[in-house]
């Protein structure tokens, strides 16, 4: 059996993640301990591709990256490099959808403890960077979690937006779930429902270890309310 969708959604989601996890941590940070103008319709525009039909957001990358995208074609000019139909698709599409949970996840974190931490911080001169290492980063790293986990569990599973912009070239492009929809459009259920029960299985291990992490840490911060 080919396992390659396996190795790809493993790989594409990982490096999803990893990208997603660090903007989004920038970009949550920063945006939730600065106010101006247009700051809503900035958030409304990263959490769009949350409540989008997965069709929709590969149109829009399709618009943006095909050969008479503004992007598209600039590369295909100067680079002489096509994103359309490649594995850099995939990975695009997974960055763009998943990208909304990692960064609701790290606001809410961002916003959960009293800034006055940071700007004590602030006082006895320490950098901004530092400040954000040794006393931001580590008082949200719980809510950073669940938006990792959370967001490599999502790319895991794209394939709307994948299917538009990447399509399906074996041993290219053919993820988890692309390979689940053209193993029944062919008729071979048995592959199909291989994949589906690997994903799920893997959805469902990511959901559970996360609920499990969860509690874990809030029954060590209820013992230590409890000790002092």
């Amino acid at each position: 059996m080919n396992l390659s969708p396996l190795w790809l959604s493993f790989q594409t989601a990982a490096i999803a993640t990893v990208i997603v996890f660090i903007v989004g941590v920038l970009l949550a940070r920063f945006l939730a301990r600065n106010e101006f103008y247009g700051k809503s319709i900035i958030e409304a525009i990263l959490l769009l591709p949350l409540v989008l039909p997965p069709t929709v957001v590969g149109f829009g990358l399709l618009y943006v990256f095909g050969k008479n995208g503004f992007l598209g074609r600039f590369l295909l000019d100067y680079f002489d490099f096509q994103v359309v139909f490649s594995w850099y698709a995939v990975i695009i599409a997974a960055v763009v959808v998943s990208f909304p949970l990692m960064y609701q996840s790290a606001a809410a974190a961002f916003k959960n403890y009293d800034p006055n931490i940071e700007n004590a911080a602030y006082t006895m001169g320490a950098s901004k960077w530092k400040v954000f290492w040794t006393i931001s980063f580590p008082l949200a790293w719980p809510g950073l979690l669940a938006g990792l986990v959370l967001s490599f569990a999502r790319a895991l599973g794209e394939f709307g937006a994948t299917l538009m912009l990447a399509g399906y070239i074996p041993n290219v492009t053919d993820t988890i779930p692309l390979a689940i929809y053209f193993a029944v459009e062919s008729g071979n259920m048995e592959m199909a429902t291989f994949w589906v029960v690997i994903i799920v299985a893997l959805g469902f291990s990511a959901i559970l270890w996360l609920n499990w992490w969860s509690k874990r840490n809030m029954m060590r911060y209820a013992e230590r309310r409890k000790s002092k």
